[in-house]
């Protein structure tokens, strides 16, 4: 599910209301800033502590290098972190996680904390989640792969065949996902050894990368309803409809839910970010919060370290930025300033603002409810939109979780969590008055509160605390221009292949992140933490001969 970031007002005993919070209050840190003292240069300097810095980081750090992580804010896990408030521990954003199975090489987060020596307890959950869509088509996503095609097929019988077709073309692409270690796809040794170890899995995706979901489900469905449903499928954690979303995102996503099913972070999901960082450290790596990276330090056109907010100079073998395309580089769209200003910024990153643009952000409530307010029974995770033309509309689809149903610890007993969020663009948000901007927020608020009492009967009457945050506080709170959830295609693209990698024009400067291949999502950008930290330990001799198992 798309992740909405934090909430920058809050409202206890009352409903949204605008009023500004305190920013040191947002989160608190589990892990302080190292006070140890530090070397003259480091290995790696990674730029931000969301899922795929601190993958990276704690991957090279585990492979011997000397890592250093800069976080502009308090806490880890950018939009993959946690919150308090009042008794309750919301969830920054994603709450709907892949990526913690038991097999195979896709279960990238448990991979990534085994490897540092942690591990997450987490709490399976029966069902990805449950759409409520328009003309009363309402079904969950089982975790059993058979029981979901057998209850689809019951509201679509005339399209049995397709719909089996289409599931199981996603399973094949999964296959050969699960079948190959997920490292860098810049590196002509790696890429070599799994063709080695996997070949048929690799002749395989490769011929699924020029292609996108859609294009695959007209070949096999003719139902413009079901077809709908498809869009739908792909828009709850791609936002885009199907014929803009990469079969391979696909195949790893409507699989993976059944594979390795979808498992929630026990103590919320900040608690991955946290572990991270616990085993970077472990692993001799450190982390600074309040340390915010105003430019990358260029010399003969090589990356050779950052320079700080405060005017500190730190210098580094190699950078590595998590932040967004647009904050990294300078350009159109890129907002006050970037990490590589325009005189020194590739004429790549032009072609790549030409194939994609921002996605919109989000409206997000983070409520505290009567625990009586949600039935027996109630699933996860739901999904509303009330008509189809709505679904990519300015507040149009609505993102819904209950993470307490899962584990109540994070909620005070008596009370359970509701998170929901829906797109909202930076335009509906610039150019008020603070007075202007308090009284939007709260008629917005409570317009989704309205919407959301279609699956959630006396929503309203029930909710004791309430968090609201817009795109105005994801951009001060996550540093990502225009509060983005990250780039979509802004024309039909041939899959993943116009994707950027994690190596930019500039030498010793990487990305990672949802910039990069294979794009947003906490597993997908494990998955370029993992490629990130690969390339990167090749350049640098560090990587071991061997695949991993």
């Amino acid at each position: 599910m798309p992740s909405a970031p934090a909430p920058s007002s809050s409202t206890s005993n009352s409903r949204a209301n605008g009023s500004s919070s305190n920013p040191s209050a947002t989160g608190t840190t589990s892990n302080s800033s190292s006070s140890s003292s530090a070397p003259a240069s480091w290995d790696a300097v990674v730029i931000g502590a969301g899922i795929g810095g601190l993958v990276t980081a704690s991957q090279l750090a585990a492979k011997g290098a000397r890592v250093l992580v800069l976080e502009r804010y308090l806490i880890p896990g950018g939009s993959g972190g946690s919150f308090k408030r009042a008794g309750y521990t919301f969830d920054v954003g994603a709450s709907m996680i892949f990526g913690f199975g038991s097999k195979g090489h896709t279960n990238l987060l448990t991979r990534a904390l085994a490897d540092v020596g942690q591990h997450c307890e987490t709490i399976p959950d029966p069902a990805q989640l449950e759409y409520h869509l328009p003309g009363g088509l309402r079904l969950a996503v089982d975790r059993n792969y058979d029981r979901f095609i057998a209850e689809l097929t019951a509201l679509f019988p005339h399209e049995a065949k397709g719909i089996r077709a289409f599931y199981d073309t996603c399973w094949s692409v999964f296959r050969c996902l699960d079948a190959m270690p997920l490292l860098s796809l810049e590196d002509p040794a790696y890429l070599a050894k799994v063709f080695f170890k996997a070949p048929l899995a690799c002749l395989g995706l490769a011929r699924w990368l020029p292609v996108n979901a859609g294009d695959v489900a007209r070949k096999h469905i003719r139902d413009p309803y079901l077809l709908k449903f498809i869009d739908m499928e792909c828009f709850c954690w791609s936002v885009m409809p199907a014929d803009r979303t990469p079969m391979i995102n696909a195949g790893m996503v409507f699989s993976d839910r059944h594979a390795g099913g979808i498992n929630y972070p026990r103590g919320g999901v900040g608690v991955i970010a946290e572990k991270l960082v616990a085993g970077l450290q472990s692993h001799g790596g450190e982390i600074r919060y309040r340390a915010r990276v105003t430019k990358v330090i260029l010399e003969q056109g090589r990356a050779v370290g950052v320079e700080l907010a405060s005017g500190e100079r730190i210098q580094a073998r190699r950078v590595i930025s998590n932040a967004t395309r647009w904050d990294t580089f300078a350009g159109e769209g890129s907002g006050k300033s970037s990490l590589v200003d325009a005189a020194h910024t590739p004429a790549a990153e032009a072609r790549w603002r030409q194939r994609y643009k921002a996605s919109p952000s989000f409206l997000s409530l983070h409520l505290g409810v009567k625990a009586e307010l949600i039935a027996a029974g109630t699933h996860v995770h739901h999904l509303l939109l009330e008509q189809w033309q709505e679904m990519d509309a300015e507040q149009g689809t609505i993102f819904v979780s209950i993470p307490t149903l899962l584990d109540p610890s994070l909620a005070p007993a008596g009370k359970h969590i509701v998170h929901s969020f829906t797109p909202s663009s930076m335009q509906e948000w610039q150019g008020l008055s603070p007075g202007e901007y308090r009284a939007k927020k709260q008629a917005d608020a409570q317009r989704l509160i309205r919407r959301l009492e279609a699956i959630l009967p006396g929503l309203s009457a029930a909710i004791s605390h309430c968090e609201v945050g817009t795109p105005r506080s994801h951009r001060r709170f996550l540093g990502r221009m225009d509060g983005s959830y990250g780039p979509i295609p802004s024309r039909r693209l041939p899959g993943l292949l116009p994707m950027p990698f994690n190596r930019t024009a500039i030498p010793g400067l990487y990305g990672v992140g949802d910039s990069c291949f294979p794009g947003q999502g906490l597993n997908a950008v494990a998955f370029s933490g993992y490629a990130c930290s690969h390339r990167v330990g090749a350049d640098l001799g560090l990587n071991a001969w061997a695949l991993p198992d």
